[in-house]
This record gives structure tokens, C-alpha cells and sequence, in this order.
């Protein structure tokens, strides 16, 4: 089991968004090949960092900004370079402070050209350890090398699939060969899990992650690239183009696109815990070995583990499934960054850091955490056995990183290809909508603001409805609703979308009929819900319900029924954003869960443009 965090849940703290400002020797985009824009025009929101005591102690600081899964392992390699040699040998002490950003958030953050988006600028960092070297390949093409620094990979990870173990036996797991095909084969086969004697399962369902912003969503696309192609080097263009029907097939298997793959597993965790195995939610994760690791640990979220912290495993594991025809693997680069912020001793304190992450030392803290160290001689220990769900002999066969050209062509075939969504939102038009939020606007501007900024990740193809909620008002929808627009394809209506969400300023406020503009939004999109598309409600409550008819637990009853074991083809998910601090986080939870959806905390009401683009990432 991983040592434990010296970190308290006090000093996890969010990074707040300001104007960016030229960085030094940071070029513009140079082309739409390379741009890290992703499909919308909104920022994505920083995730929580992993805090740290940022006061001074005498010793150069050095913060890295890290994918989630690594801050555990950093915090301990950072307590080993204290007593190693590359650190004896600094002119002064220095002191490693990892925070969590995404590498996909961090890779926007870079290429923008701007200040590190923290208002403390303590945390601004010197070093930068993103999932992959596809990520610093990126900003090098994008911005500017010399911002990058030399990156050098000091641990790895292979890039699997995630099944729970029940369900790999039907599929002939651990002695079968498994690949990406077979995958696609029982999506494309419409019996589903019948087509391997388990009818109760009902349809095969992917987990993937957005490839804009996570690591692993972007090696799987590549992956299905090469399995299409049955190559296993030298991918190309070229191969990316010719998988295309390949890919989309395999798409169609896909539930939603999770932000985040911890929080697809800690929906998953929590499906198991409740006895339902998880089989109603999904069949197979795209996700890192040490994601999975982690899991079976009872850590799903990959979280900071804090000292004294118990960690419950699942009632069943997920067991890693190596494709037949190859793994990625995340490569886990560290690099000084060349940014204006890093001061000389910050540069000499984290080279003395990159270097020490190269020594058998920290080699061999390695596989406690769940990651592999480059030395295939080092032990890799008890986590790495059947009992966690791995083979420390997988994958059988390694797929090269492709060129940048071959990454961005794989980008651009995804956001055209990918499942198509129908998707109704649904905003709270209630009084207290009115509250100011801090930054000279309301609620109610914040909630339109992000609403209209998210519209450019859809595509003309997708559908999008808008429905207002309020007592004293109604629609052909019902009392207490009003209707926007209809659900349906977006085509080139974005300016009227963008004006019809500009009259909710001026529309009547009163009560909050929270769960009957829920039932009422359930109602419309499951007699609408299309097995081919991700059908989804997004709900904006700003506080709690004080109007509705139908109760809280009735409301769970009627929106469950469909994600009990088998599910449903076309089921509907709901994406609550609880916004402001006096939103029922508690109630949106559990309405969440009881579609498979997953909730989002905009206490800070400012940031809820962010928050938007987030959930929207999931479509």
C-alpha cells in the first residue's frame, strides 16, 4: 500500500483564473494542425492541486505541476532528494511542492502564452511532469521548445482496459487474447453481452476519456489507429484517415466522454459497492495501469491520500486487459520550464531534481505507487500481481508515440467521428439567481455566459435544447418551464441559441421547482433517447427546491429505473452543476447517480463559465 500523504485537506486549493500575459520567448499557434483549442472556445477548469505548506522554510521552492495519479509518488520522491546527493550538491536546500493540474489543462495554460493561472504565485511552477511526452511534443510545436525544456521520462505506465472481472471471463480473460477489435466487434454486434451467452448484460459499454484533456483518451484513439491498421510502428496520417469507419464503430460503444477517468471510476466504485457490479454502467474502462492499481486499492479517484486515511477496496476488481495487438504507454516525462516566472535557482534546484529521478533510489520508490520504473531490473512487488489485476509481464507488445502530425490528424478524425450527443439544458431561473457572484456580474450572467461559450464544442450534427425553470411561468413543456429551444440539431442556429439564452435576463424569477423541472426534463428526453447518441440533461441549480410536487425520492425511483443491471440502450444521463454555495449539493449527488451521470461543484459561483466547459467535455 502507498505511503501515506503528509498533505492535509486544508491545503488543497483551487487555482483561479486571470488575464494571461505574453509568456517570454512563447510564439503564437502556428497552425489549426497543432491547435490545443480543443472543440470549444471555453477554458477548461483547473483541477484542485495537491496544496502543500507554501510557506517559506528557507529553501528554494520548486513546484511541479503533475497529473493527478503522480502527486502521492512526488511527495515521497520529494522527501528522498532531501537526503540524496544531486540535492547535498545545490548551493542551497530546495523543497519539491507537486500540485495537480491535468496534462491536457496544463498543455492550454502553456500554449495560451500568459501567466500561470494562480493567484498565488508560489504555486506558479518550475517543473512540469505531464502523463506524456505527447503533451511537451505539443507545446513545443505549438508555442515554442525552449518553454518546454528537455523532457526525460523517468517512469511509465502502459495504457489498458479496465474490465470488472466477471465480466473478462465471459470474454475467455486471463487466457484469451483480447483486442480493440473484439471490443468493436460486440459493439458492433447488436446482441451485445448476448452474443457471449450474458443476454442480462445487456449492450457493451466503453468508458473513454476526452482526448483533449486526458492522456489516456488520447492514446486510445491512436490505439484504435493501429489496431485498424495492424501496424505496430510508423503510424501515419495516412492510417489515422483509412481507420476512420473503424473508429466511429467503436465509438458508438461509448456511454460518455468522462473529463476525468477518476471520475468514471468512482462511479463505477460506487455502482460496485451498491451490488450492482457496475455491469448497468460499463463493460471495459480505457484508463492507465496505475489508475487501475489504484482502483483495486480502493482509490478511485486517484485522490491525495491523507494520513490516517483508510482505503476500502471494491467489491470487485477491475482486472487490466492488455489489447493483443498493443499498449501506449504514458511515459511520464519532467522537464524545467523556460517560462519568465523560474529564477536561475529554481532552474539549478529542479535539474538537481530531474536528475535524482534517474538514480536507483527513486527507481525503486517507483512500483510502490503503481508506476513502473524505466529499470526493468527493479522488483516491481506486491502491487503488481493477479490480486491488483495486473501481469507484470503485459502489455506483450509496445506501440511508439506517432509524430505530432499523426496526433493532431487523430484529433481532428475524433472530433468529427465521435458519438453524437442530444443534449437539453436546463437552468434555474429562480430569485436568487439575481446574487451577485463577485466579479460585477449575477448568477444569472454567469449561468448564460457559460452556457454560450460551450456552444461551439458542439457540432451542427448534435442536438441542443435550452429549458428555463421558474414558478409562475409556462410552456408547452408545463407549468413552471420555459422552453428555450427545442432539442434538436444545433445546424447553424448557435446566434438565436445565443440570443434566446441573453432573454433570460429579463425573464420573470420566483421559485425553485427543482425536481419537477427534472421530470419533466427526464420525460422529454427518454421518449427522445436514441441508442446512436449520448443523451444527456445538464441541470444549473443555484439552491433548494421549494415548489415541487413530485419528492426527492420519488424523483431517484423514476430516473433509476433505467440504470439498474442491463440498462437501458438509450439511457439518460443527468449532469447536475450545483452553483453558489447554497445549491443542494447533496440532492444533485444523488440525482446524478441515479442516471450514471456525474455532478460538478461550482460553489464558486465566478468560476462557473470553467465549470460549464467541464461538463460539457463529457459529450
Amino acid at each position: 500500500m502507498p505511503a501515506r500523504s503528509r498533505r492535509s485537506p486544508a491545503d488543497s486549493t483551487p487555482l483561479a483564473w486571470i488575464r494571461p500575459r505574453l509568456l517570454a520567448g512563447a510564439a503564437v499557434l502556428v497552425a489549426s494542425a497543432v491547435s490545443l483549442t480543443g472543440c470549444f472556445g471555453a477554458d477548461p477548469v483547473v483541477e484542485e492541486s495537491g496544496g502543500g505548506d507554501f510557506a517559506d522554510d528557507g529553501c528554494t521552492s520548486v513546484v511541479v505541476a503533475t497529473s493527478s495519479e503522480k502527486v502521492n509518488m512526488l511527495d515521497a520522491l520529494a522527501d528522498a532528494f532531501k537526503e540524496s546527493s544531486q540535492h547535498e550538491q545545490l548551493a542551497e536546500c530546495a523543497t519539491i511542492h507537486p500540485i495537480n493540474v491535468s496534462s491536457g489543462d496544463a498543455t492550454r495554460f502553456l500554449t495560451t502564452g500568459g501567466d500561470w493561472p494562480d493567484d498565488d504565485t508560489r504555486r506558479w511552477p518550475t517543473m512540469w511532469s505531464p502523463a506524456s511526452t505527447v503533451w511537451t511534443d505539443r507545446v513545443a510545436a505549438a508555442a515554442s521548445a525552449s518553454l518546454v525544456g528537455e523532457p526525460a521520462s523517468f517512469t511509465h505506465t502502459p495504457v489498458v482496459f479496465g474490465v470488472p472481472e466477471t465480466m473478462a471471463k465471459a470474454l475467455g480473460w486471463p487466457g484469451a487474447e483480447i483486442g480493440i477489435a473484439d471490443f468493436e466487434a460486440l459493439c458492433q454486434d447488436p446482441a451485445g453481452w448476448a452474443s457471449v451467452g450474458k443476454p442480462l448484460w445487456g449492450s457493451f459499454k466503453i468508458s473513454k476519456t476526452n482526448p483533449n484533456t486526458s492522456t489516456t483518451g488520447l492514446s486510445a484513439i491512436l490505439m484504435q489507429s493501429y489496431e485498424a491498421s495492424g501496424k505496430t510502428a510508423d503510424l501515419t496520417a495516412a492510417d489515422v484517415a483509412a481507420a476512420a469507419e473503424f473508429s466511429r464503430v467503436f465509438e458508438e460503444c461509448v456511454i460518455h466522454y468522462g473529463d476525468t477517468t477518476g471520475k468514471v471510476l468512482t462511479r463505477l466504485y460506487d455502482e460496485t459497492q451498491n451490488g450492482a457490479g457496475g455491469s448497468g454502467y460499463v463493460s471495459a474502462v480505457a484508463l492507465e495501469e496505475t489508475s487501475l492499481l489504484n482502483y483495486n486499492q480502493g482509490n478511485p479517484d486517484s485522490h491525495t491520500v491523507q494520513p490516517g486515511e483508510t482505503l476500502t477496496p471494491p467489491k470487485e476488481k477491475l482486472v487490466a486487459v492488455y489489447p493483443s495487438g498493443g499498449s501506449m504507454w504514458s511515459d511520464n516525462p519532467i522537464t524545467v520550464l523556460g517560462a519568465d516566472w523560474v529564477t536561475p535557482e529554481q532552474a539549478e534546484a529542479g535539474a538537481a531534481f530531474a536528475a535524482f529521478l534517474q538514480t536507483d533510489a527513486a527507481q525503486k520508490i517507483l512500483p510502490e505507487y503503481g508506476f513502473r520504473p524505466l529499470d526493468a531490473s527493479v522488483p516491481l512487488g506486491d502491487l503488481f500481481t493477479a490480486a491488483y489485476g495486473v501481469d507484470p509481464a503485459g502489455p506483450a507488445v509496445t506501440l511508439p508515440k506517432p509524430a505530432v502530425d499523426v496526433v493532431s490528424a487523430a484529433i481532428d478524425q475524433w472530433t468529427q467521428i465521435r458519438k453524437p450527443s442530444s443534449v437539453l439544458e436546463v437552468i434555474d431561473i429562480s430569485g436568487s439567481m439575481d446574487e451577485a457572484i463577485g466579479d460585477g456580474r449575477s448568477k444569472l450572467d454567469g449561468a448564460i455566459e457559460g452556457a454560450q461559450a460551450t456552444l461551439g464544442h458542439f457540432r451542427s450534427s448534435d442536438e441542443v435544447g435550452v429549458w428555463a425553470f421558474t414558478t409562475g411561468v409556462e410552456s408547452e413543456a408545463g407549468q413552471n418551464i420555459v422552453v428555450l429551444r427545442d432539442v434538436e440539431p444545433l445546424a447553424s442556429d448557435r446566434e438565436s441559441v445565443d440570443s434566446s439564452l441573453d432573454d433570460l435576463r429579463f425573464a420573470h424569477r420566483d421559485g425553485t421547482p427543482l425536481y419537477d423541472a427534472i421530470a419533466a426534463a427526464y420525460d422529454e428526453m427518454m421518449a427522445r433517447a436514441q441508442p446512436g447518441r449520448i443523451n444527456a440533461i445538464v441541470l444549473l441549480s443555484d439552491g433548494q427546491d421549494t415548489d415541487s410536487e413530485i419528492s426527492l425520492d420519488s424523483l431517484v425511483a423514476k430516473i433509476g429505473a433505467s440504470s439498474k443491471e442491463g440498462g437501458d440502450d438509450a439511457p439518460v444521463r443527468i449532469f447536475p452543476i450545483a452553483y453558489g454555495e447554497g445549491a443542494d449539493t447533496g440532492a444533485l449527488q444523488r440525482i446524478a447517480e441515479a442516471t450514471g451521470g456525474q455532478w460538478f461543484d461550482a460553489s464558486d459561483a465566478a468560476k462557473i463559465d470553467l465549470v460549464f466547459a467541464s461538463v460539457i467535455n463529457n459529450f
